[in-house]
This record gives structure tokens, C-alpha cells and sequence, in this order.
């Protein structure tokens, strides 16, 4: 068993979307194929993997450490126990070897995908979907037959209306999402207030909406937003200062009663830990968002999930940033508290299965082999391209 070849090509998501701190005119994704000598129904097993939005494509990451690093390595030592397959936790060791600790920048985006693309062979090779292999892994055999899924959105466009923001979230509540999210923080607090309440006015309350500043607030800030906010009694207040600010994350907590988010940008078990045991956050009502793709991936993510038992958090506290297939198998396969969703953004990596409904914002996964990709036409017409070459 063999791991014969790993592409990687940098795809371009522009957008004139904007959030509180960035844009997206420049973003690209690293989408990444590892070819097996492994056949499974006549066809040679290709496991795929990208990065979620948000960090750019870490291609020179990849192709100078970590894909060679990866070819070099003897194949015997890539396979599991009984020989039958890969071992995700072999192979993240290996392409680890010799990376000192800290430093969990780019590093961790890069590792995230080669480890995605090895997760979804594992599975092919074992032909079930990988939120059943998860499932009969590590949960006795459990996994749930659907996942909550928000459709986050409200992002600020150039002369985007009030109406025209209205007319978005009425677009997702239409596709069967009953929560929704919008970015605050890139305007005035009285301009972002306005922004709530007219989307207020499209749901029936105010738990259906959450908001989120990307990390924009000093502390001053982000406790007049709390003040500000609260009233509104919103599903969650997401990153309002910058993700290492523990400090100011732990303040904030006791102006703001309702649950707040965070841990999108947090890339190690080390950086989650740091934020459970100095941030001040709540486990009977905060969320973590960690996202197994930008985080060293799922190997990695199974490390934060044993340290989060440790400290009295349940895995339904857990709502992945990303909005992709891996985060949603994770979340069947591990009982996670659901997983984000992009309708009609960053395309073609966003989103779910074709035709698979979302109905009062929960979704099921589809029952093929690997994560997925395959059940997402343009999706898997690009990461193809890769293996056909």
C-alpha cells in the first residue's frame, strides 16, 4: 500500500465581500490530491483536501515541507496494525517530524489539508462514509443521522442595502435554515444595530441570529457592543476581540450574559487549551469554533475534543468554523453541536451535497465513501482535475 503521488494547485474564491477586518478580492485555496495505489470498484482510491476561507492557500508550505516529506517516507511505515490501511495518526507524525513546537501560523492550514485528503482515502479504502468510520472509531458505533447547520452570510458588500440584507437572510430562512449569521464591526456601532434589527424583522427571534466581529473590538469596543447587544437575546456573540486576547475575552464574559463563540482562529490543542482555562468561557453556554481544516486537521481535532472532556465540555459545545464536508462528518460522526454553512459562498468549497435538503437547519450527510466530494458536482469536477492529470 502506497501513496504514489500528492498535487496541490492554488484556485482563486474572489469576492467583493467583506468582513470586519478583511476582504476577499485576493483569497485563494489550496486544493490538494493524494493518489493511492489502493483500488476500490475498479477505480485507483484519491483521497482530496483544501483549506477553509479566511487563510490563504499555503502552497509553498506544502510543496517545500510537507508533500515530500510525506513521498519520502517508507511506506510501511503509513499503514496501520492489520496492513489494510492508512494510518491518519502515522502520517500526521510523519509529516510533523522535526517542526518545533509553537508557531501554529500557515504551518497548521497546510497539514489541515494534506490531513483532510488522508482522512478521505482512509475512508474510501474502507468503503463507508467518514462520519461512520468516526462513529464506529471513536463513539461506540454512534453517529447522528443529522447535523445542525447555520448559514452564515451578511458579510458587507459595497452599497449593500439594508433591504438587500434582508432579502439574503429571507433567501436562507427560504433554503430551510432557521438560524442565520451577519458580520458586525465593519461599520459604527448605531449603522451595525440598524443591520440587526432589520434582519430581526425577517426571523421570529432573536435566538435565530447570531453576529460576529472577526476578532475587530478592543476591549472598549466590544463591551459597548455587549451593552448594546444584549438586549437583542442573539444565538451568540462571535469573536469580538482578537483570538489570543485571553484576557479580553475573560472580561468581556462578565458584561455580556448571553453565549458567546470564538476559537475559528486557534490552530493547536495548546491555543484551545489556553482559551478554556484563561478566556472565561462558559460550557453551558459558549460555543467553540475550531476548524479541523486550518487547525492540523482532524488528528489534531481529536486531540482538542479529549482535551475539552478533561475540563468539563461536552462535544456539543462544538460548531466548527469552515463550512465544509469534513467539518459535517465530523460533527455526525463525533457528536459534535452542529457545523457552519456557506449558501452560494466561497464556491465551490462551501456548502454541502447537491439536492440534499436543509430543513429547519438540520441536514443529513450522504451515504458514499470518503467525506463526500463526490456528491458536490462542481466541487469534485475541480479536485478531479487533479487526479486526472
Amino acid at each position: 500500500m502506497k501513496i504514489l503521488d500528492i498535487r496541490e494547485i492554488a484556485v482563486p474564491i474572489k469576492s467583493d465581500i467583506r468582513n470586519a477586518y478583511i476582504d476577499f478580492s485576493q483569497m485563494t485555496v489550496s486544493a490538494l490530491a493524494v493518489i493511492t495505489d489502493v483500488v476500490r470498484d475498479g477505480k485507483r482510491v484519491v483521497g482530496f483536501g483544501f483549506n477553509s476561507n479566511g487563510r490563504y492557500a499555503p502552497s509553498g508550505l506544502l510543496r517545500d515541507r510537507f508533500m515530500p516529506r510525506l513521498l519520502a517516507a517508507d511506506p510501511h511505515s503509513l499503514v496501520d496494525d492489520t496492513g489494510a490501511n492508512f494510518d491518519p495518526f502515522k502520517i500526521w507524525n510523519i509529516v510533523m517530524r522535526n517542526e518545533k513546537p509553537g508557531g501554529h501560523g500557515e504551518r497548521s492550514v497546510a497539514v489541515g489539508v494534506l490531513d483532510m485528503a488522508i482522512w478521505d482515502a482512509v475512508a474510501k479504502i474502507a468503503g463507508v462514509p467518514l462520519y461512520r468510520l468516526l462513529a464506529d472509531r471513536f463513539r461506540g458505533g454512534v453517529a447522528d443521522a443529522k447535523v445542525f447547520v447555520y448559514a452564515a452570510g451578511g458579510y458587507y458588500y459595497p452599497e449593500k442595502s439594508l433591504s438587500a440584507l434582508q432579502e439574503e437572510m429571507q433567501g436562507y430562512i427560504d433554503l430551510g435554515y432557521s438560524v442565520v449569521k451577519i458580520k458586525i464591526g465593519g461599520a459604527q456601532l448605531a449603522e451595525d444595530l440598524r443591520r440587526i434589527e432589520s434582519v430581526l424583522k425577517v426571523l421570529k427571534s432573536g435566538d435565530q441570529l447570531a453576529v460576529d466581529a472577526n476578532g475587530r473590538f478592543d476591549l472598549e469596543t466590544a463591551i459597548a457592543y455587549a451593552h448594546a447587544l444584549e438586549p437583542y437575546q442573539l444565538r451568540w456573540y462571535e469573536e469580538a476581540g482578537d483570538p489570543l486576547d485571553y484576557e479580553l475575552q475573560a472580561e468581556l464574559a462578565g458584561h455580556y450574559q448571553g453565549p458567546m463563540a470564538t476559537g475559528e482562529n486557534l490552530f493547536s490543542v495548546q491555543d484551545a487549551r489556553n482559551l478554556i482555562r484563561y478566556a472565561g468561557m462558559r460550557s453551558n453556554r459558549d460555543v467553540l469554533q475550531f476548524d479541523c481544516a486550518l487547525s492540523y486537521g482532524l488528528v489534531e481535532y481529536l486531540r482538542i475534543l479529549d482535551m475539552l472532556k478533561e475540563y468539563g465540555w461536552s462535544a456539543r459545545r462544538c460548531i466548527p468554523h469552515g463550512g465544509h464536508q469534513l467539518s459535517l462528518n465530523i460533527a455526525a460522526g463525533l457528536g459534535l453541536g452542529g457545523n457552519e454553512s456557506y449558501p452560494g459562498i466561497f464556491q465551490p468549497f462551501g456548502g454541502f451535497a447537491d439536492n440534499t435538503p436543509v430543513e429547519n437547519s438540520y441536514i443529513a450527510l450522504p451515504d458514499i465513501p470518503g467525506i463526500g466530494f463526490e456528491s458536490k458536482k462542481e466541487l469534485f469536477r475541480l479536485l478531479k482535475t487533479l487526479s486526472d492529470n
